[in-house]
C-alpha cells in the first residue's frame, strides 16, 4: 500500500512504566496506569460527562515529516473511541503544547476546529449507532473532514485477549494505514493528499493519544521511524 521504506528509529518507547511518560502531556481528566506492564489510559470522568470526560495524551516530541508510528493496543471495555493525531502543529507553525495556543481539555471540537492543523485516525470505534457497520477513519484539521476510510477488524473487547498491532505510515503526501496481529498485517486503507482540497499537505508535527470516555485501553511498545522513498522522492 506504501511505497516508503522503513530506516531508522526515530523514538522508542516501551510504555511500560510510569517514567516512560514522565513527559508526556495529558489533556482532560484522565489517568495513565501500569498495572500490567502496559499504559493504560482511561478517563477519570463517566461516560455521563460526555465530551467533557474524554482525554489526549501526547507525546513531548515534534517529528519531522515521513515516518512511520507504529504501536500496540489492546480494548479492555466498551463502549467508547480510540484516536491517534498526528502530524500537529500550530497554525503558524507553533509547538502545539505551547502557552501561546488556546487551552484544550478533551473536547473533540478544540482539535478539529481549535488553533492548529493535524491527521488522526479513529481506529477503534464503539458507540451507539456505530457497532452494526465499523470503520476506521482518517480525518484532516483545521475542519473536519474525512478524507479515508476502511473496514475495522479489531474485535469487541471482550473478544480482544491480546494486543493488536497498529501502524500509520506519513510519507508526504500519502498516509497508509494497517493492523495487526499475530505475523498478520492487513492494509486498511491509503490516502493521497492533493494539498488543496482540505487545504496544504502537513508534515512536522506532534503524535498523541485519544479516547473517547468510558473506553479503557492499554498501549505499548511505540516505535516512531524514518521512512523513505525508494526513487527519493
Amino acid at each position: 500500500m506504501s511505497d516508503c521504506i522503513e530506516t531508522d528509529i526515530l523514538y522508542e518507547n516501551a510504555l511500560a512504566r510510569p517514567a516512560d511518560v514522565a513527559d508526556w502531556v495529558m489533556e482532560g481528566d484522565g489517568i495513565a496506569s501500569f498495572p500490567r506492564g502496559k499504559m493504560r489510559q482511561e478517563s477519570l470522568r463517566p461516560r455521563e460527562a460526555g465530551q467533557a470526560g474524554n482525554i489526549v495524551h501526547w507525546c513531548p516530541l515534534t517529528f519531522p515529516d515521513n515516518i512511520s508510528i507504529s504501536w500496540e493496543f489492546q480494548p479492555l471495555t466498551e463502549p467508547g473511541l480510540a484516536i491517534l493525531f498526528f502530524s500537529a502543529l500550530g497554525m503558524n507553525g507553533e509547538d502545539i503544547l505551547s502557552a501561546g495556543l488556546a487551552e484544550r481539555n478533551g473536547p473533540y471540537e478544540q482539535y478539529h476546529h481549535g488553533d492548529f492543523n493535524a491527521l488522526h485516525v479513529s481506529y477503534f470505534r464503539r458507540n451507539s449507532g456505530e457497532n452494526e457497520f465499523q470503520t476506521c477513519n482518517l480525518r484532516k484539521s483545521f475542519g473536519f473532514h474525512l478524507v479515508a476510510q476502511g473496514a475495522d477488524p479489531l474485535p469487541t473487547a471482550s473478544f480482544a485477549a491480546n494486543p493488536y498491532r497498529i501502524k500509520v505510515v506519513k510519507c508526504g503526501a500519502r498516509v497508509s494505514f494497517y493492523m495487526g496481529y499475530k505475523e498478520e498485517d492487513l492494509a486498511i486503507f491509503a490516502w493521497e493528499d492533493d494539498g488543496m482540497s482540505y487545504g496544504p499537505i502537513l508534515g512536522e508535527g506532534k503524535i498523541g493519544f485519544r479516547q473517547m470516555t468510558p473506553l479503557i485501553a492499554e498501549y505499548s511498545n511505540l516505535v516512531v521511524r524514518e521512512v523513505e522513498h525508494p526513487l527519493g522522492g
